[in-house]
């Protein structure tokens, strides 16, 4: 993962590393949190490319990749709720 750089959402080592440790709810909360993080990430990506892209097929595809990532970061927040 180390070519994804400074992308939000990207989890660090020692961030890694408690996931890894925690188990049970502890476990799944941690990941739900990271993997909404991760998706927040993908949702601002998408929003520069609906802003400021120039190709018409790359801006549509980031409307999907917009709407796909919002309904599952909704989701994943409700299975964290639940927790």
């Amino acid at each position: 993962m180390g070519g994804m750089g400074g992308m939000d959402g990207m989890l660090d080592e020692d961030q890694m590393a408690d996931l890894e440790a925690a188990e049970g709810d502890d476990a799944v909360g941690l990941f739900l949190e990271s993997m909404i993080e991760h998706h927040d990430g993908a949702v601002e990506m998408a929003q520069e490319e609906i802003d400021n892209g120039e190709n018409p097929a790359a801006i549509a595809l980031a409307e999907t990749i917009m709407e796909t990532q919002l309904a599952e970061i909704q989701e994943m927040e409700q299975l964290l709720a639940e927790l």
